[in-house]
């Protein structure tokens, strides 16, 4: 076990919360923690209860590690504990986003996903700041064009991508503000990529059709169908203004013709 000076123990034992605690203690025995050893505590969204910590203003340091099953995952170790205050985050943490907030977000948007843009239940959605707090701050929760439903799978995907995104650094607002992962609605990249992301939600019945379409064609088969139908759609578009176009010509042209004699 790495030894720490009493001031970094001090700020350590310091945090009293379940969730940090837990991740502060993993991090003590082992050196470090992964998002499977988060898992097996109990929190499945592991950058949440990073996230817990890093409020607290204990910076945590993201790297990349080998899992059970032999997939990247987050490793997160301390950072430079005797200067907490050079983290992004608050020392007096951030503030909770209230149910009143996730209420008013209900009745203006209704009970859907942002990222998936589907109905669920309203149990399932989490409250998340469209801008990273990391990056952003604390907004007024007040304004609600500043928070985003999500469902859980929806938040950890965000949670990884921003995490992993070249804009984590120089926490440059305006970036995100075109981001897919801020404002799904309306963006032009992902993450820092010329991406677009095509999100469907299938459920029940739906889901049941999915696996059976990729055990027979396989999923590449899946996503070459949908881009060939984006394809075909914007060509048909194409051609239907071509031959619009070209009976304006005409109509013109047989009007002028008609005017001439």
């Amino acid at each position: 076990m790495q030894k720490y000076s009493k001031k970094a123990m001090a700020l350590l034992n310091s945090v009293t919360g379940k969730r940090p605690r837990t991740v502060i203690d993993l991090i003590l025995k082992n050196g470090q923690v992964t998002t499977e050893d988060l898992k097996k505590a109990g929190y499945e969204h592991a950058p949440r209860a990073v996230r817990d910590v890093r409020d607290l203003g204990i910076p945590i340091k993201t790297g990349r590690t080998k899992g059970e099953d032999g997939k990247n995952i987050a490793v997160y170790t301390f950072g430079d504990l005797e200067h907490p205050q050079n983290v992004a985050s608050k020392k007096a943490g951030r503030n909770a986003l209230t149910d009143k907030l996730k209420q008013k977000l209900l009745e203006k948007y209704g009970s859907r996903c942002f990222v998936y843009l589907e109905e669920m239940p309203a149990k399932e959605l989490q409250v998340d700041h469209r801008i990273p707090y990391e990056i952003g701050g604390e907004q007024d929760q007040n304004d609600l064009s500043k928070f985003m439903l999500l469902s859980p799978s929806a938040n950890r995907r965000k949670s990884w991508a921003c995490e992993h995104c070249p804009n984590w650094a120089p926490k440059d607002v305006k970036m995100c503000e075109t981001c897919f992962w801020a404002y799904p609605e309306s963006y032009t990249h992902v993450a820092g990529e010329d991406e677009r992301i095509v999100e469907i939600l299938l459920r029940e019945e739906q889901a049941e059709q999915y696996d059976a379409y990729v055990e027979k064609y396989g999923k590449g088969a899946l996503n070459t169908a949908v881009k060939d139908m984006i394809a075909d759609a914007v060509q048909d578009d194409t051609e239907s203004e071509l031959v619009a176009e070209k009976l304006k010509m005409d109509k013109r042209y047989h009007e002028g013709a008609k005017n001439d004699k």
